[in-house]
């Protein structure tokens, strides 16, 4: 059987890379991302589906936290309703000190370059070059065009794409495609970045090169990141802390060697087992997956 994502490639660079390369004391940071009692609720064909439950969460100035679940506990629904391309039903949402929620849609315009979003599927302009796929948010911003070209070279420099800006995505590879996108993400130099299964659909080496770009730029820029994943050693390589989502609602959060070593819930020591088996064998038995 083929190894997991990242299994293989995680025991040889765990050791010689640590999971959070900006250590931080427990309490030195201030949060940054605050969200209380966030509850959202979709009515389909007149059925109501609760898929948020009063999340509460905090993320700290500088870090990369991590938000693992399986699929449909409401992870993408959450990030969405950060930058408020969804609308909760109640709750509040403070990204640096601003309720999201109460702003009106001039005042969400501005802030909304404060959060970068990166997706799993690249959500890429085909017909657009490399160049002009990131230079668009600035462009529809309205930002002088000497500008943008400024920062749009920046930004491809910071993420490795300098020689590839006059291509089109159609001659990309998948991990090149994502480095536009986090190109595209970082190009309004956003204090937040959403990370929605980014690295889903890579294959294992990319996947590594992409944690390792997304833990650079955190590095160099202290900018807060906020990484929504299914992917066990994904969290365990590149956070320092992280929680568990189920069924709408955050069951377990803290440092993520305590989360995995220590587990206080079943999903939690679910994830912790099924990662310890990946690293010492990269296979499951049957009914050992999740």
């Amino acid at each position: 059987m083929a190894e997991p994502a990242l299994a293989t490639v995680y025991r040889t660079k765990a050791a010689r890379v640590p999971y959070a390369e900006k250590a931080m004391d427990d309490h030195s940071k201030e949060d940054y991302i605050k969200i209380v009692d966030l509850h959202k609720t979709y009515d389909t064909h007149g059925v109501t589906l609760e898929v948020l439950r009063g999340v509460d969460l905090s993320v700290r100035k500088g870090e990369i936290f991590g938000i693992i679940g399986f699929s449909g506990a409401g992870k993408s629904t959450l990030a969405r309703c950060i930058n408020r391309l969804e609308i909760p039903d109640s709750g509040e949402v403070l990204v640096g000190g601003t309720d999201i929620l109460k702003l009106s849609k001039r005042e969400l315009l501005k802030e909304r370059r404060k959060i970068g979003m990166i997706f799993q599927t690249f959500n890429l302009f085909e017909a657009k070059t490399v160049y002009k796929n990131i230079s668009y948010p600035l462009e529809i911003s309205g930002i002088p065009k000497e500008e943008i070209r400024q920062r749009v070279l920046e930004t491809a420099e910071l993420v490795g794409l300098s020689d590839k800006l006059k291509a089109y995505p159609g001659g990309l590879s998948g991990g090149q495609k994502q480095r536009v996108g986090i190109a595209r993400a970082l190009v309004n130099r956003p204090n937040v970045l959403l990370s929605d299964e980014a690295t889903s659909a890579l294959d294992p080496q990319t996947t590594l090169q992409i944690l390792d770009l997304l833990k650079e730029i955190n590095k160099n820029t202290g900018i807060t990141i906020l990484m929504i994943t299914h992917e066990l050693d994904a969290i365990k390589y590149t956070c320092e802390r992280m929680a568990v989502l189920e069924d709408g609602i955050i069951i377990e959060s803290g440092f993520v060697d305590d989360v995995f070593d220590n587990p206080h819930s079943k999903t939690g020591a679910l994830f912790a087992r099924v990662f310890t088996k990946l690293q010492s064998t990269g296979n499951l038995s049957d009914g050992e997956g999740i």
